[in-house]
């Protein structure tokens, strides 16, 4: 850098233009806020001092129409729960037996003569079996009847099962699970 020794006295730098615009509009935005917050706060005492102004117009009783004179009249209203039957009960004829079954009662609930609940007849749902098709990096790809699966090692299988194990046997793969069983790829 050239040195200038003839320079009389030091000039500070003019500060750039788009600096002191920035700081107009701070400023600016400052005002604008403080004045919208004021407003925030004071809006609510003005409605609450000035109820008149924002209030519910309730309707003039000039505007009402106007009740006739004639006197009220007198309404009777009698529960039939108070009236009383004054007539002779008479017996009516039994109906007769319907033998028609019209609907089922469930034992559902209902215990036996020993005082232990009775089990349902109910079977649980069958094993869903699967089968390998590929094992690479640590993972195998199943297949069931619902889908194909990517499973590894801790997975559930579709027989509920764990898979605990992917082995290679005679270089096929297998799979044992959680239950002892073995799933071979064919």
């Amino acid at each position: 850098m050239t040195k200038f020794e003839d320079d009389d006295e030091r000039i500070a730098p003019l500060k750039p233009r788009e600096k002191r615009q920035a700081l107009m509009l701070d400023r600016v935005l400052t005002v604008a806020g403080l004045t919208l917050a004021g407003a925030a706060a004071f809006f609510p005492w003005y409605v609450f001092f000035n109820e008149d102004k924002f209030g519910i117009d309730v309707a003039q009783s000039d505007r009402s129409r106007d009740l006739p004179d004639w006197p009220a009249r007198n309404v009777f209203s009698v529960s039939p729960l108070a009236m009383v039957n004054k007539n002779e009960v008479e017996n009516k004829p039994e109906l007769p037996f319907d033998p028609l079954t019209t609907a089922t009662v469930s034992n559902v609930g209902k215990e036996s003569d020993r005082g232990a609940m009775v089990p349902e007849d109910q079977p649980f749902p069958a094993v869903s079996g699967f089968k390998l098709l590929h094992v690479a990096n640590g993972r195998a790809l199943i297949e069931d009847s619902s889908g194909m699966y990517v499973v590894r090692v801790g997975s559930i299988l579709p027989d509920e099962s764990h898979l605990a194990t992917l082995e290679e046997r005679d270089g096929k793969w297998v799979i044992v699970t959680s239950r002892g069983q073995i799933y071979q790829n064919k």
